[in-house]
C-alpha cells in the first residue's frame, strides 16, 4: 500500500454502498405509487393506488448511503479525533471535501427520507367530491433521482475526502529545530 493511500478496503465499501444506495434510489423512482380514481357501489370516489415498493426502496437507499457515510466517518473519526491533520495543502482539502460531503449527504438523505415519506402518504377516502377535477395525491417526479444524483456526488466528494484525509494524516508535521530564540529573551538554565 502506497503512503498516503488509505485502505483499498475502506475506498471499496464506500463505493460499493453508495452505488448500491444508487441502485436502489433509481429502483425507487421507478417504482413510484401512482393512483387513479375510482368509484365504488355506493357512488363514493376515493383513490387506488398501485403498490407502495418505491416506500421500501427509498428506506433501503437511505440506509445504504447512511452506512457509507457512517463507515467513513467512523474510519477517519470524523476528522475530530484521532491524528491531527498536518498543515499544508492536503489538509485544506481535506476539510474543503469534508463539508462538501456532509451538505451533499444531508441533502441526499432529505430527498430520500422526503420522497419515502411522501410516497407512503395516500389520499384518504372521500364519500363527495365536489371538485372539477380531482386528483390523486402522489409523488411528484424526479425526488428520488434528486437523491440518487446526491448520492453519486456525496460517493466522489467521500473518495477525495478519504485520499487527502489519509495524506494529511501520513505526513509529518514540519518542526522547525531552532539553536536559539528568536524572540530575543534570554535563556533560562
Amino acid at each position: 500500500m502506497g503512503e498516503g493511500r488509505g485502505s483499498s478496503l475502506v475506498h471499496l465499501l464506500v463505493i460499493v454502498l453508495s452505488l448500491v444506495a444508487f441502485g436502489f434510489a433509481i429502483a425507487a423512482e421507478r417504482r413510484r405509487s401512482t393512483g387513479h380514481i375510482v368509484t365504488d357501489q355506493y357512488n363514493a370516489t376515493y383513490c387506488a393506488y398501485s403498490s407502495d415498493v418505491a416506500t421500501g426502496y427509498g428506506v433501503g437507499s437511505f440506509l445504504f448511503l447512511l452506512s457509507s457515510e457512517s463507515l467513513l466517518m467512523g474510519v477517519t473519526r470524523c476528522m475530530c479525533f484521532g491524528r491531527p491533520l498536518a498543515p499544508g495543502g492536503n489538509r485544506a482539502y481535506s476539510i474543503i471535501y469534508f463539508i462538501s460531503s456532509w451538505l451533499t449527504f444531508l441533502i441526499a438523505e432529505a430527498c430520500l427520507v422526503g420522497g419515502a415519506a411522501k410516497n407512503a402518504y395516500h389520499t384518504k377516502y372521500r364519500s363527495a367530491i365536489y371538485a372539477q377535477n380531482f386528483s390523486c395525491e402522489s409523488l411528484r417526479k424526479g425526488v428520488f433521482i434528486a437523491g440518487a444524483v446526491f448520492i453519486v456526488v456525496t460517493m466522489i466528494l467521500n473518495v477525495y475526502y478519504y485520499m487527502y484525509f489519509t495524506k494529511a494524516t501520513s505526513q509529518s508535521a514540519r518542526k522547525t529545530n531552532r539553536s536559539s530564540s528568536t524572540v530575543g529573551m534570554t535563556g533560562y538554565p
